[in-house]
């Protein structure tokens, strides 16, 4: 099977059959076609014959994205995103063949919880993501600003003031807007500003960036609550080295897209899988990462449930501190 057949079946999965069945495909496109996944896979002695479901297959450290270039089919890369990192830390990246398949992956993930993007104005505070133009998250928000097409969409970086004019004039109009935001920028635009929002979403992305302490999500969406008066904060669960976000729309559980799935791993035997409900290491299955690899162990710990949902609960000890709403719950 070629790539663009497999793009065609990525979105149009509707049941856990079917998402085997392409996930199978995929791990043997990739096996025979990721320089670094073949080996990987070669060291552990897997048989490939033997690989007869999604349960069964091997998910590569995501520390790989760090040290090697993680390609599958790719004879020259269009791009790549980077992830951030503090100085002298190296740094993930995700290359990519051409961007349509990420723009689908997100366009459709953002629509499956929020419909259609042209019924918001979005704006954005993610101001130590715009200081880099190698950002997957820069990236997928740009579009969906330009795609909202409201004249009122944009970053506004550290125009509070400016921010906080627009927010209460949408509101009064009863415009529905979405606020995506870095903690961090959240809460310094909160300390100075009061809110009693109706048709607003507060979405986190995490990441206190070094400029606060890290806290707690129950905390944080604590002091966001109150900040904006809303009952709930909702999540983006993403980072670089995945094409497909996961939300929480404020129940502190994650919903992948049919085409991503969360695996938990016993922390002490990485090769084993743990039962729903159980805390350890998760692994991730996301299909739209068709061009890298598909089957990623992260750093992060959480806790997987029958049917989809995720929580995320924290970090290994010895792991990077990520940016992408990754705080210890």
């Amino acid at each position: 099977m070629n790539r663009n057949t497999f793009i065609q079946q990525i979105f149009q999965i509707n049941s856990d059959d079917s998402f085997n069945e392409l996930a199978l495909g995929i791990f043997r496109y990739q096996y025979q076609n990721n320089v670094v996944y073949h080996q990987f896979v070669d060291k552990l002695n897997v048989k490939i014959s033997k690989v007869d479901h999604y349960l069964k297959i091997p998910f590569l450290p995501i520390d790989f994205f760090k040290s090697h270039q993680v390609t599958s089919g790719i004879e020259k890369a269009a791009g790549f995103f980077s992830s951030s990192g503090t100085t002298g830390k190296l740094t993930s990246r995700h290359y990519y063949a051409d961007l349509e398949l990420y723009e689908q992956s997100f366009s459709k993930s953002f629509e499956r919880v929020y419909g259609k993007v042209t019924d918001y104005c979005i704006l954005a505070l993610l101001p130590s993501y715009l200081e880099r133009n190698d950002s997957s998250l820069v990236y997928m928000v740009s579009d969906l600003i330009k795609k909202s097409g409201h004249p009122d969409s944009g970053f506004y970086l550290d125009e509070h003031l400016n921010l906080a004019g627009k927010l209460h004039q949408l509101d009064s109009l009863g415009q529905k807007v979405l606020l995506i935001g870095v903690s961090f920028a959240l809460l310094d635009f909160i300390e100075n500003h009061n809110f009693i929002l109706q048709h607003a979403i507060i979405l986190e992305t995490g990441g206190m960036k070094g400029r606060r302490r890290e806290m707690v999500r129950k905390e944080l969406h604590q002091q966001l609550s109150e900040g904006f008066s809303i009952s709930e904060i909702h999540s983006e669960y993403g980072m670089t080295e995945l094409f497909s976000q996961a939300y929480s729309t404020g129940s502190g559980f994650f919903y992948p897209p049919p085409w991503m799935k969360i695996l938990i791993r016993d922390v002490n035997d990485p090769l084993t899988l743990l039962m729903p409900g159980k805390t350890g290491g998760i692994n991730i299955i996301d299909l739209a990462n068709l061009d890298s690899c598909c089957f990623i162990a992260t750093q992060d710990l959480g806790k997987a449930y029958k049917d989809g949902p995720f929580e995320v609960v924290g970090r290994f000890d010895n792991s990077d501190v990520r940016g992408c709403n990754l705080m210890v719950l």
